[in-house]
């Protein structure tokens, strides 16, 4: 395993993360605590060390399963955890301190833990962003010795830009892939400058950067790769990073001619976004120890030659870019 800084946290994390979405089992399944206990533990066994929950991540049920391998091991482990999903309606008005200060509390009791690594505001409006308050009340919960750190993960290059702006804004979560490559324009370079640690989600668009998925590939009722390609649930950019799925598919054909192996793309999907050295972690997530094993595979490929990432910017730009590249 590889480590790199988290911004100005200070914290050295591990290249390869691990996000736990799924980590009780596949999308739409009941939470098997059995499942999250072995993918968490083999997680660090392999030297992650740093670990992307959030409170909605199977009704708390993700929580409490980081917060009993954190208690289990004798390992440093970060912990990230994420708040505001849980507000109903999601709006702009309903984003209080109180509200905040609430769900702080109440994913410490979920984990059982003293204190918060990282808190990260959940995607919340963009409106959200312009408002002080909300960001100084993670000011107070740090002096009370309640979080360590503050993060967003952002829908948007923009939001994240304007996060940043925030003094203790220390991360920014926010997705990046072959399919959703914008941030690398302006957003990259400027965390950087700021020295704020960048944590990549959606590495692999949804699974379609596995390569594994076909025209014939179905996705039960509740997986939101069937109900949310257009947005009906949450952002569409959230299910295969906004990529229309027969487009997504003309891509990964493309690409398999660019990274020839064993039918298995997700390694250097990843291994390519290590190539950017404003990335500080990427959080790909497991609902399969197998997964897991996949994942770190991307620090054993060699990093892609300049031929293969100029591949990467022509296939991007043929399929991608116009339908994707300017909405988020």
């Amino acid at each position: 395993m590889q480590y790199r800084k988290l911004g100005k946290t200070g914290f050295t994390i591990s290249e390869i993360s691990l996000g736990t979405w799924q980590v009780g089992g596949k999308w739409g399944d009941p939470f098997s605590h059995d499942n999250a206990d072995r993918i968490l533990n083999d997680a660090v066994d392999t030297g992650i060390n740093f670990i992307d929950t959030a409170d909605v991540y199977g009704d708390g049920e993700s929580e409490k399963a980081v917060g009993r391998l954190v208690r289990s091991r004798s390992e440093r482990i970060y912990v990230a955890t994420k708040c505001g999903r849980r507000l109903q309606p999601h709006v702009n008005e309903a984003y209080q301190p109180d509200a905040l200060r609430r769900f702080v509390e109440d994913s410490l009791q979920n984990m059982r833990l003293e204190t918060l690594d990282l808190i990260q505001l959940h995607c919340p409006p963009t409106d959200v962003y312009y408002r002080p308050e909300i960001f100084e009340v993670f000011d107070r919960l740090k002096e009370e010795g309640k979080i360590q750190h503050l993060g967003v993960s952002v829908e948007k290059v923009e939001e994240g830009l304007k996060a940043i702006e925030y003094p203790n804004v220390c991360s920014v979560q926010i997705i990046f892939n072959m399919f959703r490559q914008r941030p690398a324009e302006l957003f990259f370079p400027e965390a950087k400058r700021r020295d704020v640690g960048i944590i990549v989600r959606v590495p692999l668009a949804s699974g379609l950067l596995t390569g594994k998925f076909d025209r014939n590939t179905t996705f039960s009722k509740d997986d939101h790769r069937n109900f949310n390609r257009e947005g009906a649930a949450f952002d569409k950019g959230e299910t295969f990073s906004g990529v229309d799925y027969e487009t997504g598919l003309a891509a990964v054909d493309d690409l398999r001619t660019v990274f020839p192996d064993d039918g298995n793309l997700a390694p250097d999907a990843l291994r390519w976004i290590l190539t950017f050295d404003a990335v500080s972690c990427i959080i790909p997530g497991a609902s399969k120890p197998e997964h897991l094993t996949s994942n770190v595979q991307a620090l054993e490929r060699p990093a892609p030659s300049t031929e293969q990432r100029q591949a990467v910017t022509r296939i991007y730009d043929e399929h991608i870019r116009n339908p994707v590249h300017y909405l988020w």
